[in-house]
């Protein structure tokens, strides 16, 4: 059902019965690696390209997200998914191997949301029963194509970020037991003329906060019904600037419930500049810590608002600014 402008309020409250995060190397030595369901020490993960190394990242989301709900693939209707190559590869070759039906979906680093939107809305609409979805990122992958080969040893500024090596998954369903989806606010692209692809928290952060305030105005509530707000990957720098925003729009955010993905994968020694990014960092939050947490009543309501970087190779070439949009979806238990 739709309530105000742009927020899904999903009557049946469709399941999230299982999820799956997997992790890279650099992930096992960070903050929350015990959320993980399984980390790689090598990035390769045996595979001949990095790029078939995710593909095979998000696969292993997915198989362990369904094998966890004790199912098979044949009993899963749909799988939508996003990732950050190229015509979304990952999830396109991953869908191969699944052989699901498969929507592919491209909302940059909220994906994870946009996914995990859309997949309600099927399950709540009785389009279907049972649908698997998720997204990805790897590090060298990202840096090969959208700035330097980590061959080249680049320098990165302060405000840069460091992709996430991994993927999340979570399985949608009509019944059963775990955090339910209660509703979805789908973000407007918004883009306030930046165009340095190092400075992506900022970039993004004014998507974030339009999309928040829409979420809030369309359900008539306010923060302090969350136990927890996050934003998808804004970072240090994003954060501060999304916060910043927020109370000069008079909407405060409790700095106990307000964080951010980002800032959670990583420890403070680990040297991220800015913080984590990518597809997988609100992905495997989200299927693996946040959920791990409401499955063991440390939260009740969360509100997880994904952003993504709309920008491709070709438009930073082309010295275009980057169009930014956030995607909120609300979890209860």
């Amino acid at each position: 059902m739709l309530k105000g402008h742009q927020t899904w309020v999903f009557e049946s409250k469709p399941v999230i019965i299982a999820s799956a995060a997997v992790g890279g190397a650099f992930e096992a030595q960070g903050a929350i690696a015990e959320d993980f369901d399984c980390l790689h020490e090598d990035i390769w993960l045996g595979q001949e390209s990095f790029e078939k190394a995710e593909k095979k990242l998000l696969e292993e989301a997915c198989e362990t997200a369904i094998n966890k709900a004790k199912m098979k693939k044949e009993d899963v209707q749909f799988l939508i998914s996003g990732d950050l190559m190229n015509q979304i590869i990952s999830s396109s070759f991953a869908a191969r191997t699944l052989g699901m039906p498969f929507l592919g979906v491209f909302g940059a680093c909220s994906s994870s949301m946009e996914g995990l939107a859309l997949a309600s809305l099927l399950v709540d609409s009785k389009a279907a029963e049972y649908v698997v979805t998720g997204a990805s990122s790897h590090n060298v992958a990202a840096e090969k194509q959208f700035r330097y080969p980590t061959e080249y040893g680049g320098q990165k500024p302060p405000t840069a970020q460091w992709t996430v090596t991994g993927a999340g998954a979570g399985l949608v369903a009509q019944k059963g037991k775990g955090p339910r989806v209660t509703s979805a606010t789908i973000g407007r692209v918004v883009d306030m003329g930046i165009s340095d692809p190092f400075n992506m928290g900022s970039a993004m952060a004014p998507a974030a906060v339009d999309t928040i305030e829409a979420h809030f105005r369309d359900l008539k509530i306010d923060p302090s019904y969350y136990d927890l707000i996050a934003t998808g990957d804004l970072a240090s720098v994003g954060h501060k600037i999304a916060g910043d925003l927020l109370a000069k729009h008079g909407l405060e955010m409790p700095r106990e419930i307000f964080t951010d993905c980002g800032l959670l994968i990583y420890k403070k020694d680990q040297p991220v500049m800015a913080g984590a990014s990518g597809c997988a960092c609100s992905a495997t939050v989200t299927y693996g810590h946040f959920l791990n947490r409401m499955r063991k009543g440390e939260l009740k309501r969360i509100l997880v608002v994904a952003t993504g970087a709309l920008l491709s190779p070709l438009s930073y070439q082309q010295k275009e600014s980057i169009p930014c949009i956030a995607h909120a979806v609300s979890i209860e238990i």
